[in-house]
This record gives structure tokens, C-alpha cells and sequence, in this order.
């Protein structure tokens, strides 16, 4: 390799290093990265898969697919069936390598699933930090069946900086929630420390004012009645900032929000494992609206919550012997409350499950990886 093809190299790494560093966001990041790496490089398509806990691929970033791999019917980016997925689930995919065919596009060409433009061949080449592993990165342009060894280093050298970047960005994610928390919980404590005092206050001078009798009674109760119902709903705020409780565990904050609302939670679990603090808080929410539509909804004040700890997941069932309601799964979720539930649940990569007919009360499944 001469100078000029040295010199090429490290201004694409430098360019590439550029962009990384500018990074916040996981999936932004990515699909920039591999614009510019295919704009400077001369390469046409790429495309970036990373793996969740359990070792499923999501298509994270693409660049110029071809039709045949954008088939909205027959969906060949999805799922893990191909050679660079194996290699990578099993361990032996540790270096940026040559396919020597792509299974999607042989597939796809078979199929007739549209247009491979002329694409037969990529490289694939793992993301990982030092010993982390997070996916892939796939390489390829139309008629080129194989690529040099300086070119696999290359693509290596990049994917390890976009290694260090997606773990960059998740540490600098999982501050910052932690940060959140702890402002929420500064803020919690202001206001049961301040505002509820003083709601307190006020009911006592009222209750006072009122046991006194005169024209002004009526006036006095009012007054008790309404600041009472203002201390009933700061102290659900101040549960929705930070859950009573829950350093002591999710059963026992559950069981505790349950009592204030007047909600028997009944509890069981399989299994003991710590779990990371962003994924007990999002169960714990999930749980709390699960309680609150018991209350407001079934007709019923009994909920029961099953867990199962497992090594690396968590299984939390919510089920309760209600009035339920119908509900077609290939429609949208019909609550606000239920939308945000399943929101929680797959921001961190899990699933969740709706079961409920009228008469047979509600079941939620909610499974978190971790």
C-alpha cells in the first residue's frame, strides 16, 4: 500500500472518528456513520445489524439497499437466518470477513423479491468494545465478490470505533436516567416536605374552624373536604416521582401503592436476582397503572402479580378477575394507559401482552431482557 492510499485511509478514520464523537443517539449515529463511510470509501450499500440480550438482530441502519432486500411482503431483513448472524450468535465471527455469498440475496434472487442490483457478496464485520459485543456491520457494491485484505482492515478498524461509540452513548444514556431519577426524587422530597405540609396545615385549621360552628361551618368543611382531596392527589404525585418503597423492592412498593388506593395486591415470584435500577423503576410504573386501572376499570380491588427472575430476564404477569373488555390484538391498544405500558416495555428491549375478553377479567404479560 503506498503513501497516498495510507494517507486516504487515515482521513476516512479521521472523518469517520469525527462523526462518531459527535454522536447522542444510537440509531442517528449509525445511519450517519455509514452515509459517510460509504460516500468516502467508494463502497455502495451497507447495512447494520445490532443484538439485543437474547441474541435477536434488529435492522438498525441501511444505506442504498436494493429493492429484492426492501420487499415490504417477504421482509429478508428480518429474522436470523443467514451466515453472518450465525457466526456472530456463536462466537465465531471475530474479524471483519468475507461472505463468500449472502443467504438474504440468494433468497431474495430465487424468490424474485425485486432488483438485487447486481449484489451478490458483502463483508461483514463485528461491532463490539474490548470484550462487549453489540452486532454487525455488512459491506457490499454490485459486482464485487470479494474484498482485499486492506479493505477488511479498514472496515475493521471503523467498526471498532463504532464499537466504542455505541458504548460511549449507552454509558452516557444510562447517566443520565440515573440523573433523572435523582432529580425526581429531590423534587419528590421538596414536595412532600413543602407543599404537602402545608396542605396539612390547612386541613387542621379547617377541621379546627369548623368544630367551632357558627355561619361559617359550612364554609370550614369545604375548605377541610378540599385540601384533603388536594393531599390525596399530591401524594400520588409524589408516589408517581418516587415510588415509596421500591429500595426496599418492586413486590414490596407494589403491595404499599396498592394499600394507598385500596387495592389488595397479592404477590408471588420464582427466582432471586437483582435487577438495574432503570428496569425495577419501568416495572414498577407498568405495575402502577396495571393497579390503578384495577381500580378505576374491573369492578374489582384485587390484582395479582407474578414474577419470574430469571439470569438475564424478568417476566412480570398482571392479572385480575374483572369485568375485561374487548379487545382485537391487531388494533391499537384503546388506553393512553395501556400505550404507555407497552411503550416502557419495549424501550428496554422487552415485550408485552394483552389478554382480556368481557367477564374474564385482564392478564398482562410484560418480559424484559437485561
Amino acid at each position: 500500500m503506498g503513501d497516498q492510499d495510507h494517507l486516504s485511509e487515515l482521513t476516512i478514520l479521521k472523518e469517520i472518528a469525527e462523526k462518531l464523537n459527535e454522536g447522542t443517539d444510537i440509531n442517528q449515529t449509525l445511519y450517519q456513520v455509514l452515509s459517510q463511510l460509504l460516500d468516502v470509501s467508494g463502497f455502495e450499500t451497507g447495512w447494520i445489524f445490532l443484538f439485543d440480550e437474547n441474541g435477536n438482530s434488529t435492522l438498525t441502519a441501511a444505506k442504498n439497499l436494493p429493492p429484492a432486500l426492501l420487499n415490504t411482503k417477504h421482509k429478508p431483513m428480518c429474522g436470523n437466518n443467514c451466515w453472518c448472524v450465525d457466526h456472530y450468535k456463536t462466537g465465531k465471527l471475530l474479524k471483519a470477513t468475507n461472505i463468500l455469498e449472502c443467504k438474504r440475496l440468494e433468497d431474495a434472487s430465487e424468490q424474485n423479491w425485486g432488483d438485487t442490483l447486481g449484489l451478490t457478496h458483502h463483508a461483514t464485520v463485528p461491532l463490539r468494545s474490548g470484550e462487549e459485543k453489540f452486532g454487525i456491520m455488512n459491506i457490499a457494491s454490485a459486482g464485487k465478490g470479494r474484498f482485499k485484505k486492506e479493505e477488511l482492515a479498514l472496515l475493521e478498524s471503523i467498526a471498532f470505533q463504532i464499537g466504542n461509540a455505541i458504548k460511549r452513548i449507552r454509558l452516557t444514556e444510562q447517566a443520565r436516567e440515573v440523573a433523572l431519577i435523582e432529580e425526581r426524587n429531590r423534587l419528590a422530597q421538596d414536595l412532600h416536605d413543602s407543599v404537602n405540609q402545608l396542605l396539612y396545615s390547612i386541613t387542621l385549621m379547617a377541621k379546627a374552624g369548623s368544630s367551632k360552628g357558627g355561619q361559617d361551618k359550612d364554609v370550614f368543611e369545604q375548605i377541610q373536604s378540599i385540601s384533603q382531596h388536594a393531599q390525596a392527589e399530591m401524594k400520588a404525585l409524589i408516589w408517581q416521582l418516587r415510588p415509596k418503597g421500591l429500595e426496599m423492592g418492586i413486590i414490596y412498593a407494589l403491595n404499599g401503592y396498592g394499600d394507598m388506593l385500596g387495592v389488595h395486591v397479592d404477590t408471588a415470584s420464582q427466582g432471586v436476582v437483582g435487577l438495574p435500577a432503570q428496569i425495577e423503576e419501568s416495572l414498577w410504573r407498568i405495575g402502577q397503572e396495571a393497579i390503578n386501572n384495577c381500580q378505576k376499570h374491573a369492578g374489582k380491588n384485587e390484582i395479582f402479580f407474578d414474577f419470574s427472575f430469571k439470569p438475564n430476564l424478568v417476566i412480570m404477569t398482571i392479572r385480575d378477575e374483572g369485568c375485561g373488555f374487548s379487545h382485537n390484538p391487531d388494533l391499537e391498544l384503546p388506553s393512553n394507559g395501556l400505550r404507555n405500558m407497552k411503550n416502557r416495555a419495549e424501550s428496554l428491549h422487552g415485550s408485552f401482552t394483552l389478554e382480556t375478553e368481557p367477564g374474564k377479567g385482564t392478564a398482562i404479560i410484560v418480559s424484559i431482557p437485561f
